[in-house]
């Protein structure tokens, strides 16, 4: 599986589990149909693992706005690439950015993709990740 789709998988992985409580493994039995892969289980994972800190970026790069208010695909979104962009370091934080910003046109809107700009840019230039 590309790199792209993987992350299109986790990004549908964290999204179920967010949007309906549901149990790690139930949600990537839900999505990946009896395939698997060691990308998409390196993010959901690391996403699982770090989610506390990676919410702490997600938050203190936000403007005029909150959590709570975040719309769950584009959360799931954000995690992912703040996922990559912190701990897969074999990975350009322009190539994660990039990468969100195609998957939000295909799984959210135009408003979604400028907004994830946004806060993803300003998560590349934090000099915690640098």
């Amino acid at each position: 599986m590309k790199r792209r789709e993987a992350r299109e998988k986790a990004l549908q992985i964290l999204f179920q589990m967010e949007l309906n409580e549901m149990h790690l493994d139930q949600a990537i039995a839900n999505v990946m149909e009896d395939q698997s892969d060691a990308y998409v289980d390196k993010l959901v994972e690391g996403v699982v693992a770090n989610k506390t800190a990676i919410d702490e970026l997600i938050a203190g790069n936000l403007d005029n706005w909150s959590m709570d208010r975040l719309n769950k695909v584009d959360l799931a979104i954000l995690r992912v690439s703040v996922f990559e962009m912190v701990y897969c370091e074999d990975i350009p934080d322009r190539v994660s950015l990039n990468e969100s910003l195609e998957i939000a046109k295909i799984f959210s809107d135009e408003k979604s993709s400028k907004f994830i700009n946004g806060v993803l840019a300003n998560v590349a230039k934090d000099d915690d990740i640098t």
